[in-house]
């Protein structure tokens, strides 16, 4: 899923001597009014320093509906609590810190859990951000099943509309692309000429491998179905507080195969939210049933 978008430096303040001068009103109720909607639509908590982030990142929605004052944009978004406005709210208050085999120590141990899966391998990827990791997936299956690969499913989510958006085309920067090893750029991209020059994209075969769907993890329900060999939830439960990563972590433990693996990231720890998994290796985690 995308995180927090930090870029607290862009635009709507200009600097004037020591002081910081703002074309339009945030004011204290409205960070706050800002922090609860966040929290009560996404699960988000925003942490008071960061307001210069809010300020920057919601200040284009204002301009956008031609707003000088939060006060009014707020209201104006509470007042139509099914307004698409919500999906440029909460698109705006989250970004993508992803990469191509992000923690590459994950895919080995997911490639050698999945070589000897007895049928079709089943994977979600509930933090999709822009696609590299759901992307990374795909390609680790294609390098360890082969022909196998072809009845895979990977189904990759995010609550960041535009973020899924870039997903599906699957078109990056030749620069990111060229931090692969270069066997696996030749085999699974496509270098852009002409006008896509500096550009890269997935070929069509890795693509068809994901299906990416719109998804928040606070709604009552999930368009996802399990069994899962496993499940991708990395860098995102940071973002929670305590009792939305149990309530997450206890949806999730119903839809894994018994000996399915949890993938988190760098940073985080399920096993003090959580007696439904238990640690098996550096942040992957498995059913605290599952025997192993």
């Amino acid at each position: 899923m995308s995180e927090p978008r930090d870029g607290s430096g862009e635009g709507g303040a200009w600097a004037t001597g020591n002081q910081i001068e703002r074309d339009l009103i945030l004011t204290d109720a409205d960070f706050l009014r800002i922090r609860e909607l966040i929290y009560q639509r996404a699960g988000i908590v925003l942490a008071e320093h960061k307001r210069e982030m809010v300020y920057s990142r919601l200040a284009r929605r204002l301009r956008h509906h031609g707003l000088t004052r939060f006060t009014d944009y707020l209201t104006r978004l509470e007042r139509q609590p099914d307004a698409r406005e919500w999906e440029a709210f909460t698109n705006a208050l989250t970004t993508n810190l992803t990469a191509f085999f992000r923690e590459t120590h994950h895919f080995p141990l997911l490639a050698e859990h999945v070589r000897h899966a007895a049928g079709p391998v089943n994977i979600w990827c509930s933090a999709a951000s822009t696609g590299e990791e759901p992307y990374s997936i795909a390609m680790t299956l294609l390098e360890t099943l082969g022909g196998r690969a072809a009845n895979a499913r990977i189904i990759a989510t995010d609550i960041d509309t535009d973020a899924l958006a870039k997903a599906q085309a699957g078109i990056y920067p030749q620069e990111q692309v060229r931090k692969l090893d270069e066997a696996r750029v030749k085999r699974f991209f496509q270098k852009g000429t002409g006008s896509h020059a500096g550009l890269a994209r997935v070929r069509p075969e890795v693509m068809a491998m994901v299906e990416f769907l719109p998804l928040n993890l606070l709604a009552p329900s999930w368009p996802v179905k399990g069994p899962f060999d496993a499940i991708f939830c990395r860098n995102i439960m940071i973002y929670f507080d305590k009792q939305t990563q149990t309530a997450i972590l206890k949806r999730f433990a119903p839809l894994m195969k018994r000996d399915g693996l949890l993938f988190a990231g760098h940073s985080e720890n399920f096993s003090y939210i959580s007696n439904a998994f238990k640690l098996r290796g550096q942040t992957v985690y498995t059913l605290a049933d599952s025997g192993r």
